[in-house]
């Protein structure tokens, strides 16, 4: 059966407690496509730590979504353990210690962009919402936009307001998919600016991605294949990744 572990709750908008890890350990999940089971993830182990950015690297179909619902709570793996420091499970981490930039995105058609980033904001109780959607907005170069509709703006500027949703609450950790895959070089230059400005004051980031441009701007690398985390000698260690840049 699944588990999960809690690991004390951090501050709001700060790093997790003692520098605990965002962990998934041993995680298995089988899909069922028709008659045939697919293997997502076969033993993964994974972590993050608080100020780091790590690259989740693999071809379509080596379980790197599934490996992020399952760290989200999204999906319960079949076997394994997420750990997610502040919650007792990944679904009921709250925004300001576990928020996610979902593929498809998921803002509301109905709402400006100012309100589906004010969201977790008003549901936390912020202070006041519409000022921090609109700091979000603006740090991510929407803030012109922020009375239009999801309709209203390209799928880049949709892909830019559901990251500033995410960071609205300056969560303890961030896991995104593909946060640049309707960018330009120039705008996924930017964004990447942004989640390394973010690890810096002590979000752990994951971020799904094809871009090389986000292999380069992050501290570590780990690569799936066929639903396994590949080892040292094809690129990566099954302790979870490789160093991606230099220091200095």
């Amino acid at each position: 059966m699944a588990g999960v572990h809690a690991a004390g709750v951090p501050a709001a908008g700060g790093p997790a407690a003692g520098g605990a890890a965002l962990r998934g350990t041993g995680l298995y999940r089988t899909h069922r496509r028709g008659r045939e089971e697919v293997h997502a993830l076969r033993g993964v182990d994974v972590a993050v730590a608080p100020g780091e950015v790590v690259a989740l690297l693999g071809r379509s179909g080596s379980g790197k979504t599934t490996l992020l619902h399952c760290l989200v709570g999204w999906e319960r793996p079949d076997r394994g353990e997420v750990t997610v420091p502040g919650a007792r499970s990944p679904g009921e981490a709250d925004w300001s210690t576990l928020a996610v930039v979902p593929q498809r995105l998921g803002l509301l058609d109905e709402l400006t962009l100012a309100d589906n980033v004010a969201m977790p904001a008003r549901l936390a109780g912020a202070p006041d919402p519409r000022a921090a959607a609109l700091a979000g907005l603006e740090q991510l170069g929407l803030g012109a936009l922020a009375d239009r509709l999801p309709d209203e703006v390209s799928l880049g500027e949709q892909q830019r307001t559901a990251l500033a949703r995410a960071l609205v609450l300056r969560p303890a950790f961030l896991v995104a998919d593909e946060p640049t895959g309707r960018l330009d070089q120039e705008l996924s230059v930017h964004v990447l600016g942004v989640l390394r400005a973010c690890a810096d004051t002590g979000t752990g980031v994951l971020v799904a991605s094809h871009d090389p441009l986000v292999v380069a701007a992050a501290d570590r690398v780990v690569r799936l294949s066929d639903g396994r985390v590949v080892g040292a000698g094809d690129g990566g260690d099954a302790a979870g990744g490789q160093p991606a840049r230099s220091a200095g």
